[in-house]
């Protein structure tokens, strides 16, 4: 059934976009009815993509589970570290440690871009936003909450273990030096949308100049936020090495982050009373993945750099694990570009990208797709300048990934 053309699932999905980014103080309603309108239509009159009825929808659940339950995972846990964070008091001593004026909201910006390389973006993103609200005495502009989401899928899309997008090329067979190549972009996207943030937040809260007085780093709240973080890239790299096929069937990250957190619990505990606000964010991205996850896109245009660019704009409102593995399974693209595209382009829209959902949960003034366009227009002006200087500096050089039975694997790979 379609529309002028257009198939009434995406008419649906982009009627729950619509209302996710006018109604929102309603966001998780909107984005859950959204999922259980276009479950049922599927339900009742298309079938799904493993088939029709019921038997279908369990088929489709029991391929989903792993992303979901692994988001959920990250989710969570990330918000008990950021806490953990918090708590050390380090950001109490870092104001001496950065310039007083703009430059020093821009040096944070230039922290998180670095860690998201080796950690989980959504890890970068919360460790910035932390820092953030500390030093800024909780008075953030939605601007560079932005730039912060910015700064950790921009950081994490030229490595092959700083965004899920590049892990599934990785395993695909993509040459980890390929996806290198996005920090071209991603540096120079971080120089316009970071200056400018940047020099916005200094002209609405200036950076503290001072450390806080009486304060002492908690070194083993640190020590526990270091386990954590271990505990995510150990579980990320180990399986991806050496038993990819598990990533598809069990959400291995997530779960490791929750486990590293229960055993730390003892010796300092979280602040358990963050995780009912954490788990309804949750909720939320989890129901925009099913519903991207329900979409009949069974192809793509051909592969090319205008393909690469049109997908990063795709990305602010669909999932992009699902945009990277029909790029997978389609070949012939430039998986440097690819990854800038897909990993950066969520950044535009506060739910775009896991990171940028998590964040929320810090700052819920960030919860206004208007408000995060408004303030937030940089990012697209630099994504777009940033995929330019890539075609002008690299240029555009598809490699076919000839490991094709690893595609099938990686479409499986379980985070954002």
């Amino acid at each position: 059934m379609t529309v002028f053309g257009i198939p009434i699932d995406f008419v649906l999905f982009a009627l729950t976009l619509l209302g996710v980014a006018t109604i929102h103080h309603h966001t998780l309603k909107v984005a859950l009815a959204g999922a259980l309108v276009i479950t049922l239509y599927q339900l009742v009159f298309t079938g799904f993509k493993a088939g029709a009825g019921m038997p279908g929808l369990l088929a489709h659940a029991a391929h989903e589970w792993v992303t979901l339950a692994n988001l959920l995972g990250l989710l969570l846990g990330f918000a008990l570290l950021a806490n953990h964070f918090e708590r050390s008091h380090l950001t109490d001593k870092l104001p001496h440690l950065l310039p007083d004026d703009w430059k020093g909201g821009f040096l944070l910006l230039v922290i998180v871009f670095v860690m998201s390389a080796f950690l989980d973006n959504i890890a970068a993103a919360m460790i910035g936003g932390t820092i953030a609200s500390g030093l800024f005495k909780r008075r953030v502009h939605i601007g560079y909450i932005a730039a912060i989401v910015a700064a950790s899928n921009a950081g994490g899309a030229g490595s092959v273990v700083g965004d899920t997008t590049t892990t599934m090329m990785w395993i695909a067979g993509a040459n980890p030096l390929w996806v290198l190549e996005a920090y071209v972009g991603g540096l120079v996207a971080l120089m316009i949308f970071g200056s400018i943030a940047a020099m916005k937040q200094h002209a609405y809260q200036p950076i503290q100049k001072d450390d806080t007085p009486g304060q002492n780093v908690h070194g083993v709240r640190l020590g526990i936020v270091g386990f954590i973080l271990l505990a995510a890239i150990g579980a990320n790299v180990w399986f991806n090495l050496y038993a990819p096929d598990v990533l598809g069937r069990f959400p291995v990250i997530g779960a490791a982050v929750l486990l590293a957190i229960l055993v730390t619990a003892p010796i300092r505990s979280p602040d358990w009373s963050l995780l009912p606000g954490a788990f309804l964010g949750s909720i939320f991205l989890l129901a925009l993945v099913w519903c991207a996850s329900l979409m009949p896109v069974q192809h793509l245009p051909a592969a090319s750099w205008p393909t690469a660019l049109g997908l990063g704009f795709i990305s602010s409102v669909f999932d992009n694990i699902p945009l990277t593995a029909l790029a997978i399974r389609q070949d012939g693209y430039d998986w440097g570009f690819l990854a800038y595209a897909v990993g950066f382009g969520g950044s535009m829209i506060w739910f775009g990208s896991s990171a940028g959902v998590a964040i929320a949960n810090i700052f819920p003034e960030a919860r206004s797709v208007w408000a995060w366009l408004k303030a937030g227009w940089p990012i697209a002006v630099a994504y777009v300048v940033g995929f330019l200087v890539m075609l002008a500096v690299v240029g555009w050089h598809p490699h076919p990934i000839n490991e094709r039975p690893a595609a099938t694997a990686a479409a499986n790979v379980p985070t954002r």
